[in-house]
């Protein structure tokens, strides 16, 4: 087992390694862009590229049609497709970013990988095991820059972290606990969106929608609503638990959980949501540390944050970085606040320059499998109403 201090202020090395010379942008060359994805994810992201010096949107896909007429608003030059497969065909494209839900990610990931792209990727990474390591597997042949869409991973807040991480202030750390609540105005479902009239089967690529997921007839409530259903989503888990368990795998180098259990239901959205509304998450790992994270959406008193446990401090994240001293151990030290600051599109514009530089993005990939291991780990456990252990040897959850 490795120890925690060998992590402290790294980035979570990748698999990959180095980028060979020839896959590098020069430092000024501008990169070319296509989206997977123009849903409210996917504007948002592009909107964000398109902030960044030296980009241009060439090609938008999506498989609803009205969504691709309301990218010609966004980025009017680029070229419109129903079918992803023919924007990868883009030998022109250097970078492709993808924003689709969960289970379509490792199709069109190792496509792209596979037509030689450099790939931005939502989060969460990988949506099954299976698919976690098919796209392993490409990723270590294809020499390209991937960026996972945790974004915390780019704030300032890792470098506060970071430094209240060490030893000397926080001690052994045993727990880390987490929550994410949210609330919404009575009869508006969290995540429950309209279904228009224009989401047909004409309108929509329900095949290519359905992806790897198991067949069904259209349905334009699946469609719009995805995170609401198991074939599509993990919930709040693969929405929210994946971007608070980042942060800490990036900075602490945690390993795919031991042991995983979720526990909850949907107590309160009984609008045929199939993922829980109401839960709780144990995760214990190798490195004896138990990460606790606790999720509703029906209250948002405690909001969203966490905190580090360590024998001699504790750090809390919220909207900042706090570090408050154990007096126990650490009578005379004081609190400490982070002061780093995020730049504005901080992730993305790091995967620009990790796609130019060939260095290491803040969000590598192997965080990403981590993470997306242990947030499968736990809709596993729900699913199967029993803890899950990972057999690091087969590489299996059991």
């Amino acid at each position: 087992m490795q120890s925690r201090r060998n992590f402290i202020g790294k980035v979570a090395t990748g698999l990959a390694g180095t980028l060979a010379a020839s896959n590098v942008l020069g430092a000024n060359d501008r990169v070319r862009v296509g989206v997977i994805g123009m849903g409210t994810r996917g504007t948002e992201l592009l909107r964000e590229a398109q902030g960044c010096p030296n980009t241009e949107c060439v090609g938008i896909a999506d498989v609803y049609s009205t969504r691709l007429e309301a990218a010609r608003a966004v980025a009017p030059n680029a070229r419109l497709y129903r079918d992803y497969r023919t924007l990868l065909d883009d030998s022109s494209l250097d970078a492709v970013l993808i924003a689709t839900p969960h289970h379509l990610h490792a199709e069109q990931f190792i496509a792209a990988l596979d037509a030689g792209k450099h790939v931005y990727q939502e989060k969460t990474m990988a949506f099954t095991l299976e698919q976690a390591k098919r796209m392993r597997t490409a990723y270590q042949h294809a020499g390209r820059t991937v960026q996972i869409g945790h974004q915390a991973c780019s704030s300032g807040q890792v470098t506060d972290a970071a430094a209240f991480l060490k030893p000397e202030l926080i001690g052994r750390i045993t727990a880390i606990r987490a929550h994410f609540f949210r609330n919404t105005p009575r009869g508006k479902p969290q995540w429950s969106r309209p279904v228009y009239p224009d989401m047909t089967a004409e309108n929509v690529a329900w095949e290519s929608f359905l992806g790897e997921a198991p067949k069904r007839e259209f349905d334009a409530q699946r469609y719009m609503n995805w995170r609401l259903f198991w074939d599509y989503s993990g919930g709040s888990v693969t929405e929210n638990l994946s971007q608070q368990a980042a942060f800490w795998y990036k900075l602490l180098g945690l390993q795919i959980p031991a042991a995983v259990t979720m526990t909850g239901g949907v107590y309160l959205w009984k609008d045929g949501r199939e993922v829980p509304d109401t839960m709780h998450v144990s995760m214990e790992h190798f490195e004896e540390i138990l990460f606790s994270w606790d999720s509703a959406l029906g209250n948002n008193q405690l909001g969203i944050g966490e905190e580090v446990l360590g024998t001699d401090g504790t750090i809390s994240k919220s909207q900042q970085i706090r570090y408050t001293p154990q007096k126990i151990n650490r009578p005379s030290a004081n609190e400490m606040i982070g002061t780093a600051r995020t730049d504005p599109r901080a992730h993305m514009q790091n995967f620009f320059d990790s796609v130019r530089s060939g260095k290491e993005p803040n969000c590598p990939f192997d965080v990403g499998f981590r993470v997306s291991i242990a947030c499968r780990m736990a809709v596993e456990s729900y699913l199967q109403q029993r803890t899950v252990w990972w057999d690091p040897a087969r590489e299996e959850i059991v």
